[in-house]
């Protein structure tokens, strides 16, 4: 048995973490004891160890405790799924590895790149991220209006979508030299503005809540140095010009 101190240690979860899963019904202690200190076997580690894999995928904790708690859940089976949905991930974090190799050879000179290159690897849901992020501070169900307002795009509209945010980081790459300031950048802005419409509608906080988030975050920093080393900051200064102009 464990104690929640040695399991949270051993998992690699704040001990709060387990008290909110014990709290909301996904993972109760396998006793507790009389002094009320919770204690987890076993079967309770197999549990705790399948809720961190569904987290790993991005799972909202209401959807795992259905999943779970489902009379016909197959451990072995949920396994399994796991490992190829990891695989999966292992095979995309190989194609954004190629890409960066040839990005690094293409600001070295050493090797010529079209814009589009710079974009491999990165799928549908990545775009959709970059949009979600900031909302997820501020409001559960717009992610929720978001993900249904997307999943309700036909493919060919995806695929619009997607070609219109990449041009919209290409043109902001190519406008870089002309300053944060400039009519042209700030005209991009507005253009990345308009294309969150897409997801959601940020008002001018969550805007740049938005463009710190490309700085701060280091997933989605290393997505954009990946474009050009200095387009994150360059998008959160200019994101600041572009908020300050509306709010005075």
């Amino acid at each position: 048995m464990f104690t929640v101190k040695q399991l949270s240690k051993m998992a690699g979860v704040t001990p709060r973490t387990l008290h909110h899963y014990d709290d909301i019904g996904l993972l109760k202690p396998s006793r507790v004891g009389d002094n009320g200190y919770r204690y987890y076997g076993e079967e309770s580690l197999l549990k705790l160890q399948q809720i961190l894999f569904y987290r790993e995928l991005d799972f909202p904790l209401d959807d795992i405790k259905k999943i779970m708690g489902r009379h016909d859940f197959d451990v072995l089976n949920a396994l399994q799924n796991h490992k190829d949905a990891l695989l999966k991930q292992v095979a995309r974090m190989n194609h954004l590895l190629t890409t960066v190799d040839n990005t690094i050879q293409h600001l070295k000179g050493e090797k010529n790149m079209d814009p589009k290159g710079l974009f491999e690897g990165f799928s549908e849901e990545e775009q959709q991220k970059y949009a979600l992020e900031a909302e997820k501070i501020y409001d559960p169900e717009t992610v929720r209006e978001s993900n249904r307002k997307w999943k309700g795009y036909s493919a060919g509209k995806k695929e619009a979508i997607m070609a219109e945010g990449r041009q919209v980081y290409e043109d902001m790459i190519a406008a870089m030299p002309k300053g944060i300031s400039s009519a042209e950048v700030q005209a991009i802005v507005e253009r990345w503005r308009k294309h969150m419409d897409y997801f959601w509608t940020p008002d001018l906080d969550q805007l740049l809540g938005l463009a710190n988030g490309y700085n701060d975050d280091p997933r989605f920093k290393a997505n954009f140095d990946k474009m050009h080393p200095q387009l994150a900051e360059f998008m959160r200064e200019a994101v600041k010009v572009y908020v300050e102009k509306r709010k005075n």
